[in-house]
């Protein structure tokens, strides 16, 4: 499944979701890939955290031990998606992608900070960011929870839904209905591929819509 889903493109399973009556799957636009034409899919693993309550340097090393315990827990083709709760830091540097590059897991969306972005770039690891800061999080915010249900914007992401990224942006399929989305996404890209060549070859947009019954 995760080869289909890195094959369909966003605006495609957001149209089936929103035929479906699922209306609130995508998340919030300013959530976008460090790097253009970056694809990612893989199903959720979810990381629920907070703004730090203490800030000397035993609770550093709490803080950071537990994530990085967090970080050795993704599994291989899961995406990590960070509910962050805080926007003044970098949840994610370039360390903790090395790591789990090389453990195969396939991308990260964090409703937070990243730094380290060159270096990131250079690993080719797929990561959607909301914002970019060198600010390190390790004093300022701690892990709460990982595979539990987590909001970010108006999208709920239960662990196990699957999350596929793109240059439009990230968009989560519930796991309820994964397989049901993924056909229907696959047969309307086949069907916007006939009326793409139609279009060009003449045919006008609404006589091509009610042909084909989408545009």
């Amino acid at each position: 499944m995760r080869d289909r889903f890195a094959a369909i493109y966003t605006a495609a399973l957001a149209d089936i979701l929103d035929a479906r009556g699922h209306h609130d799957q995508t998340l919030p636009p300013a959530i976008r890939a460090l790097e253009r034409g970056t694809h990612m899919a893989g199903p959720a693993y979810t990381v629920k955290g907070g703004p730090a309550t203490n800030a000397d340097s035993a609770s550093y090393d709490t803080a950071i031990r537990k994530v990085l315990a967090m970080l050795g827990d993704v599994p291989a083709g899961n995406v990590a998606v960070y509910a962050c709760g805080q926007d003044v830091s970098a949840h994610l540097g370039e360390l903790s992608v090395t790591s789990l590059k090389a453990r195969g897991v396939a991308g990260c969306v964090l409703d937070g900070g990243c730094r380290d972005v060159a270096f990131i770039r250079d690993e080719g690891f797929p990561v959607f960011t909301r914002f970019v800061t060198p600010e390190d999080s390790t004093w300022r915010w701690e892990l709460e929870a990982t595979q539990v249900p987590v909001t970010i914007g108006r999208v709920r992401v239960e662990p196990g839904d699957w999350v596929v990224g793109d240059d439009d942006g990230v968009v989560i399929v519930p796991q309820t209905i994964s397989q049901q989305v993924l056909v229907e996404a696959e047969q309307k890209a086949a069907t916007e591929g006939e009326i793409r060549t139609s279009v060009r070859d003449g045919m006008a947009p609404l006589e091509a819509y009610e042909r084909f019954g989408t545009f």
